[in-house]
Formats: structure tokens, sequence, C-alpha cells
């Protein structure tokens, strides 16, 4: 029997054919990896959270519309942290490096953009981080679109900059140390932010009062920064002697996450580590509810206490949602060159 023998062209184009399928599938794999593997500073949860409880703060000429929203400000918390892979100049809006800067960085870093880009540049300001100065940014875009009576400005800004003032009030944003990589503590970021407060949060006392406008928001970003950096070294001190005193098994166990098993800090770790700490997790995340809030009321304060009941039935528009949807399905459909389904 004669052997079956492909001819040159022919195997050219099926090394091609595989060659492409290979790269498709494998630029899906990243893209997927990416998402599920970024860890929302916070944890998804404790954005979610942290912008729901905001909402309850505010005054009732705020609540009106913004209770209506809820949901949307908590789910579209996390929107910061899933365009951090795909938006060029959203990473470093999530954090700092102060140590880059020296012992005296509180110091030394001008309180404005304007001026922090005189003197250090802005390529160097955004490479270690931008965050207290795009909260003010942020701030300012909300006042304008109060003032515009913009409804779905005012709620993707209110959502997003929930997120940030968040992230800053997580010590190790405040660090090049972030994840404890230099100091032989990978993981460290996630078990702060997302393990203990997914355990611990349900008992903490949230109930803050009303609002407050805030006279200096640059000044009070700052502070909150100032604070985060303070903490940072017990974070990190405090996990490095609790794991001299346990063993590999005994630190790790094993969860099923979203029907995936999955090694995380066991229990008991966790809640000796959490004790250390002393309340600190509750401490940020209580501040961080309170500043977010403020800073919304703030907002519409300087915009002049536009009439927001006016706005409950303008959100955003289902159109506008569905042809997000549609512009993320074209990029995979663009990336993998797939054929979209019949309607039918």
């Amino acid at each position: 029997m004669a052997s079956f023998v492909l001819s040159p062209r022919k195997k050219a184009e099926k090394n091609r054919f595989f060659f492409k399928n290979a790269l498709n599938f494998s630029l899906l794999t990243l893209f997927l990896l990416l998402l599920s593997g970024a860890k929302g500073h916070w944890g998804f949860w404790a954005h979610k959270r942290i912008n729901r409880l905001a909402v309850f703060r505010l005054p009732a000429e705020m609540q009106v519309f913004y209770k209506k929203y809820t949901d949307y400000l908590s789910e579209n918390a996390v929107n910061p942290d899933k365009r951090r892979y795909a938006v060029a100049g959203e990473a470093e809006r999530h954090f700092i490096d102060l140590d880059v800067y020296g012992d005296s960085a509180l110091t030394v870093l001008p309180k404005y953009w304007p001026a922090a880009v005189q003197k250090f540049g802005e390529d160097s300001l955004r490479k270690h981080g931008i965050v207290p100065w795009h909260i003010q940014m942020a701030a300012s875009q909300l006042t304008t679109a109060f003032r515009e009576k913009n409804t779905s400005r005012i709620l993707r800004i209110s959502a997003d900059l929930g997120h940030y003032i968040a992230d800053a009030h997580v010590p190790l944003h405040t660090t090049r140390n972030y994840n404890g990589q230099l100091t032989a503590q990978e993981g460290i970021h996630g078990f702060w932010e997302s393990r203990l407060p997914e355990l611990f949060a349900e008992d903490y006392d949230m109930w803050l009062g009303p609002v407050v406008y805030r006279k200096d928001v640059a000044r009070d970003i700052w502070k909150a920064i100032e604070a985060s950096h303070a903490a940072m070294d017990s974070v990190l001190l405090f996990e490095k002697q609790l794991t001299a005193a346990f063993k590999t098994d005994k630190k790790y166990s094993f969860e099923l996450r979203n029907n995936v098993l999955t090694r995380m800090h066991s229990r008991e770790f966790s809640e000796k580590y959490h004790r250390m700490l002393a309340g600190q997790v509750a401490r940020r995340m209580r501040a961080s509810v309170q500043m977010v809030g403020d800073i919304w009321y703030t907002c519409w304060i300087d915009a002049g206490q536009p009439d927001l009941g006016q706005l409950v039935d303008s959100g955003p528009a289902l159109s506008e949602q569905n042809a997000e949807a549609a512009e993320r399905q074209n990029w995979l459909q663009r990336l993998l060159n797939v054929r979209p389904e019949s309607d039918d």
C-alpha cells in the first residue's frame, strides 16, 4: 500500500492552520488567566461592600438617587481592576510607591499634580503610582458631572472613585514590596485584602453616621495615604513572625472556590494573623467607607447641590449596556476570528 505523504504545499497550509489556532488559543488562555488571576485590591468582595455601605451614609437628597443605583455602584466598584490589563495608564491609578522617594516621601512629594509633574516628571510619577493625585482628579470630574446632571457619568465616576479611595487605604498599596516579593512573603497582598475581609468583615462595625463635608480633599487623601503607609510595616512583620511559628501544612489549606480546589491561607493562620493586627483591617475598611461617602457628598455640595431626584429615572440606558457587551464580544471575535452565532 502506498504511504500517504502530504505535498509540501499542503504541509505548509496545515502548519499555518495549526500555528494560527495554537496562537489564538494561547492568547485566549492568557486573556482569561489575566482576568481570573487579577486579584482586585481590597478584593472584589470588599470593594463592592465599601461602595454599598457608603451609599447609606448619604443625606436623603442624595439617597433618593444613590439608593436606586446601589447595585450598580456595588457591582461596578471592581471595574478599575478589570481595566488594569486592558487600558493603558490604568494600573498606576491604584497605588503609590512611597519608599521610592525615601524616608521623607510625604514631605517632598507635592500634594497637587501640576507641581508634582514639574518636580519629578510625569513618566517617573506614573511609574511609581499616582493614586492620591488621581483621586483628586476623579473628584473634580464627579463635581462636573453633578453640575451637568450627567447621570451616566455620575454613576460611573462614583463607582470608580470609590474604588480608588479604597485602594488608597490599603497599606500594601504604598510600597514597592506590594506582594511581599522582596521579603519572601509572596501572596500577602491577596491574604490581607481579600482573605481576611471575606472571613471576618461581617463582624466589623461599619456604622459611621452621616457624611461630612471635606474642606480640603487633597489634604485628606494624603492623610489616608500616610495612615496606610504607617500600617505597612506591621502587615509584613506580623505575617513573617507568625509564619515562623507555623508549619507549611498548617499555614495553608485547600478550599473549593468556584468549584476549583484552591490553596488558601488556613482558617487557623488567618484568625491568628487577624488578631495580631488588632483591628487594622476593620479600621482601614471603615476609613474607606467614610471617605467614599464624604467625597461623594463633597462633590455634590461643590456642584451646587443639584436636585438628584430629577435624575432617578435617567440611569444608564439599556442600549448603552448592550453596546458595551457587544464591543467586548467583538473584541474576542476579532482576536479569535470567530464567526458570530446566528440570531435564529
